[in-house]
């Protein structure tokens, strides 16, 4: 996997499109968890599917709307001081093991697979507030050739 050296407005929508895409898989499969419980339904696997959709939820939530701030700042609705005030990353909280033992196994995945996901984006956010620069790919390349062309003038 290669690292970007910035976070420019290709990057940001395609993280944006795959969150979107992810966050409706998560609403079809949580959305089963609402109906009345069956005959036999175990109490445990409702609840894990509760819990643990509840922090799915949550967790995309938290990215789309990180990646709304990184969009609105890419389209001038925010400034960077805004982003960088209000556009914070919360921290994940980690699935109950226990909990997704007695899910399906498409369910697990698709819980890892946002686990993944913010993973991803809160990487993107410390490299961010860490100080590497969030301009377009044009200007980044013309700063690099100013400091090659720089380093062949001494």
């Amino acid at each position: 996997m290669t690292h970007a050296t910035n976070l420019s407005r290709p990057i940001v929508e395609a993280l944006y499109t795959e969150a979107l895409v992810l966050a409706d898989e998560v609403r079809a499969v949580f959305a089963r968890g609402t109906h009345e419980p069956e005959i036999g339904e175990d109490t445990m696997t409702r609840l894990a599917l509760s819990t643990e959709g509840l922090k799915t939820t949550t967790r995309m939530m938290h990215v789309l709307a990180w990646l709304l701030n990184q969009r609105a700042f890419f389209s001038g609705d925010l400034t960077q001081e805004q982003v960088r005030l209000h556009g914070t990353l919360p921290a994940d909280r980690p699935s109950d093991e226990k909990a997704l033992e007695t899910l399906e196994p498409a369910t697990r995945d698709l819980i890892a697979e946002t686990e993944q996901l913010h993973k991803r984006i809160a990487r993107l956010n410390e490299a961010w507030r860490s100080g590497f620069e969030m301009a377009s790919p044009a200007r980044a390349i013309h700063s690099r050739l100013e400091r090659r062309l720089s380093d062949f003038s001494m």
